[in-house]
């Protein structure tokens, strides 16, 4: 044995994520859900306004659907990761976009919608724990902004 003081064991590794400050489970889970609502709603509209839609902007609203698909199956997969059941609902955002008759203010709309999504995962990331969901989600931001840009230039060309 030895007299000298030692500190004490830490046991932050640990921790609760809540504790150090990340989401807990079930907050992960409802902002998951939010988003997959939201993408669902996001698939739903790309995909109905192509029957309205002008030539040249059925190919943009083509690859933000399948994108927005694409994503809808990766939040459903982290939830069930987590040990949840997805949301089956669609956003209420499908209804308002809907409304809008003009295809090129509805694809002003949608690009509302898909910075929203960009917005709620610049909030969300930094209270990630899982190095696979923050990956997922960093991923699923950057495409965003990509759609966000392309659809930006097409309604700057018009």
């Amino acid at each position: 044995m030895t007299d000298k003081p030692s500190s004490p064991v830490c046991y932050a590794a640990e921790a609760d994520d809540a504790y150090m400050g990340y989401a807990s489970r079930d907050e992960l889970i409802a902002a998951l859900n939010e988003l997959l609502e939201a993408e669902r709603a996001g698939a739903y509209v790309s995909r109905a306004s192509m029957r309205d839609a002008a030539p040249g902007m059925a190919p943009l609203l083509k690859s933000i659907a399948a994108d927005e698909a694409r994503w809808c199956a990766m939040l459903s997969a982290q939830i069930r990761r987590l040990a949840a059941t997805p949301s089956r609902k669609r956003g209420a955002f499908a209804e308002k976009a809907m409304a809008i008759a003009d295809p090129h203010e509805r694809l002003v709309f949608l690009n509302r919608g898909q910075n929203w999504v960009v917005r709620k995962l610049a909030e969300l990331m930094p209270k990630v724990r899982d190095d696979t969901l923050h990956a997922a989600l960093r991923e699923m931001s950057q495409s965003h902004v990509h759609n966000i840009e392309a659809a930006s230039q097409f309604m700057e060309a018009r």
